[in-house]
């Protein structure tokens, strides 16, 4: 960190981010940008085109801004299954308005961290386990590695986006890309369990978790054996895989495929680039192709300081932080007043199934049904 941040009072700062906290019009680049930082309290103009309702005009962001936060001290292990793309700036925005705050984030497939958390046991590093759907959390807390959260935490999110063990932190709907050259919103199926006999081009990525997460949402909604014979009447429809959703969406946009299956949010990033591209967000109704996961975050049972990770989290809910995840990555906010950036219908608005994000837990069964059905995940 620079002298300039080493010298930045605590009441400076506190002054300044209630100031950040009340900016009205967010036409800002990045992280650092968004909210302002010690090195630069002037907006600048965003690099990024606007899609939907944009950046301009937005109303300053509910909830509870980080001024009124405890100060964040000590070094902080952060497993983080969210990629460095999505979370990095995030993260050092945190590291460099505390001076006394060093956090050490350690990136990768959120499955890939929870087998590592796993095996090591008692001598694990981590402090918080960040990742990018409930699946994982859920397997943390099921193996008893994860700690309870104050009620400071879970009372800033409605109760399905959070357990007693872990807490979404934004939220991700399930939904179909389409392009809009090939078919219109009337011709893609409203039910997921239709699309074996789509006749249109479909690609996924069923390595991602988070379509691990609706096949197993859709093992809990419609049993094992429907899932099976859907998993292996997708592959002989010719479906494509993708290394990741956004990949997926692409793809849609470029007319490599008619439709897929991927997060809202990879079809928000689209048209940030491109806002003419020829895709759409479609959504199914009541069914796994519905679901609304979340990705989320959870103290580690070994935390060599738990307040710190639980303070950590409760910032992760600021009203900035979640401005942040609404306007960069294009995700669903889950405190109340700050509202998604895009087309898309409100939490409230979407059709989804009645289904427990503690119920997706049981990814392994899942993979391995995938992988006996021929898919490489």
């Amino acid at each position: 960190m620079s002298n300039q941040h080493d010298s930045f009072g605590r009441s400076n700062r506190r002054r300044f981010l209630a100031g950040s906290a009340a900016i009205g019009s967010v036409t800002l680049a990045g992280c650092t940008g968004l909210f302002g930082g010690a090195d630069n309290e002037e907006t600048v103009d965003s690099s990024v085109g606007q899609i939907g309702s944009g950046r301009e005009g937005r109303d300053a962001p509910g909830g509870t801004p980080i001024a009124e936060m405890p100060d964040l001290e000590g070094e902080l292990t952060i497993y983080s299954g969210r990629g460095e793309f999505l979370v990095g700036e995030l993260i050092s925005f945190f590291d460099d308005t505390y001076p006394d705050f060093d956090p050490v984030p350690r990136y990768g497939s959120g499955s890939d961290l929870v087998t590592q958390i796993e095996t090591e046991g008692e001598g694990t590093p981590a402090d918080v386990f960040y990742t990018v759907d409930s699946g994982g959390l859920g397997a943390l807390a099921d193996a008893g590695r994860t700690q309870a959260l104050s009620s400071e935490i879970t009372d800033l999110v409605r109760d399905e986006f959070h357990t007693e063990q872990w807490t979404g932190i934004s939220g991700r709907a399930r939904s179909v890309p389409f392009n809009t050259d090939a078919y219109s919103a009337s011709e893609i199926p409203s039910n997921v369990m239709a699309f074996p006999d789509f006749e249109g081009d479909m690609g996924w990525a069923p390595s991602y978790p988070s379509c691990q997460g609706f096949v197993t949402a859709m093992r809990q909604l419609e049993g094992d054996e429907a899932t099976r014979e859907w998993l292996q009447g997708i592959v002989d429809s010719g479906i494509e895989s993708y290394p990741d959703e956004y990949a997926v969406s692409q793809a849609v946009a470029d007319g490599e495929l008619d439709a897929g299956f991927a997060n809202h949010y990879y079809i928000q990033r689209v048209l940030d680039g491109s806002p003419n591209a020829p895709i759409e967000t479609a959504f199914t109704e009541g069914d796994a192709g519905s679901i609304f996961d979340v990705a989320g975050a959870a103290v580690i049972d070994q935390a060599d300081d738990p307040e710190l990770a639980q303070n950590f989290i409760r910032h992760l809910l600021s009203a900035e932080a979640q401005e942040y995840f609404a306007v960069e990555t294009f995700e669903y906010p889950l405190i109340s007043g700050v509202d998604p950036v895009g087309r898309l219908p409100s939490i409230d608005e979407l059709d989804v199934p009645d289904l427990t994000l503690s119920e997706l837990s049981d990814v392994e069964t899942t993979i391995d049904m995938m992988r006996d059905v021929g898919i490489q995940t």
